[in-house]
């Protein structure tokens, strides 16, 4: 199994080698591809040194797989050279995502949909995938009408600028600036570029991906999107109006028997998620579930990721584990 990592020396392309490592996936021969400016350069890989190549080299070497998180513009000019030296792409950029004849995966939900003819997979944003994991099974159940949707986003999310940024202002030193504005001790209501709307194109992504992913353009999402100083994960304060009336106690039970959600949501002991304890793990943590009481059959729930593992490379890797054991590469 060969495969290319897109991005290598990048922050996600790192957590991509280390949950390749982790999770034991069958890399027979590792290439690292970056920028031109990283050619020559070598990391680190279960022990064995890599040389970094360049785009056009990694496309020549003909990859079984090739794991893309090298921004939305390479992918759209080099995924389908991957694709047509009959490398099976996972992008994780925005590019490919919102294209009618590319799938949208987050395993847990719609890995079942993937054939051999699919080479080029587009990996979901990080936000959307932690939230539609908790929503999909409690759709199945009770059909979501409406959700409400506030990010509370990791520096993170941005790259590894922005953690320069942050740990600059902490120091009080000048440096380049990843935002308009300083993020230290501050909460910036902007992540990405604003759209003719008014919303943002973060804001946009997790009302069109998650009706994509789920499978229903009936469900009907509104977002607000915020970056905050906090460098472990993604929270989201997620708000669901279902056409049917539900038992609380049900929906925890429902969401503890769903893979990949861990629930932990006890007031008595103040157990709740937090970026903090979700930094470096691939679950996706859920709490505070309560019943909305100013609303008919609405829900409150804090939904909480770590956005470089789940929310990035861990469900890219997991869209290649499934590849590999049903035999689609």
């Amino acid at each position: 199994m060969r495969v290319a990592v897109v991005g290598a020396t990048g922050m996600v392309g790192e957590v991509m080698l280390q949950v390749l490592a982790e999770r034991n996936f069958p890399v027979t021969e590792l290439i690292p591809v970056a920028s031109e400016k990283s050619v020559g350069k070598e990391i680190e890989f279960k022990g064995a040194k890599y040389k970094v190549v360049g785009l056009q080299t990694a496309v020549d070497m003909k990859a079984d797989i090739a794991l893309f998180s090298a921004g939305g513009e390479t992918s759209l000019e080099w995924a389908p050279k991957f694709a047509e030296a009959g490398t099976t792409v996972i992008d994780n950029s925005s590019a490919w995502r919102m294209d009618p004849t590319k799938k949208l995966i987050v395993p847990e939900i719609n890995a079942s949909e993937l054939t051999k003819e699919d080479k080029i997979i587009a990996n979901p944003n990080c936000s959307t995938i932690q939230m539609v994991l908790v929503l999909n099974p409690l759709h199945k159940k009770y059909k979501i009408k409406r959700v409400i949707v506030s990010t509370y986003q990791s520096i993170t999310g941005t790259g590894v600028k922005a953690v320069q940024q942050l740990e600059n202002e902490y120091a009080g030193i000048q440096g380049e600036m990843a935002y308009k504005y300083p993020i230290h001790r501050n909460a910036i209501p902007q992540c990405d570029s604003f759209e003719e709307n008014g919303y943002t194109k973060e804001e946009m992504k997790l009302v069109r991906e998650t009706q994509k992913i789920i499978g229903d353009k009936t469900i009907a999402v509104t977002a607000t999107a915020i970056r905050v100083p906090i460098v472990g994960g993604h929270s989201e304060a997620v708000n669901i109006e279902f056409a049917n009336d539900f038992n609380v106690s049900e929906i925890r039970d429902i969401l503890h028997h769903t893979d990949g959600v861990v629930v932990q949501d006890n007031t008595d002991t103040y157990t709740y998620p937090m970026p903090l304890f979700a930094q470096g793990k691939d679950e996706v943590f859920v709490g505070r579930i309560r019943r909305d009481e100013s609303q008919p059959n609405s829900l409150n729930m804090w939904i909480v990721a770590d956005n470089l593992r789940k929310g990035a490379a861990t469900n890219t890797i997991q869209i290649a584990e499934y590849l590999v054991a049903n035999k689609l590469v």
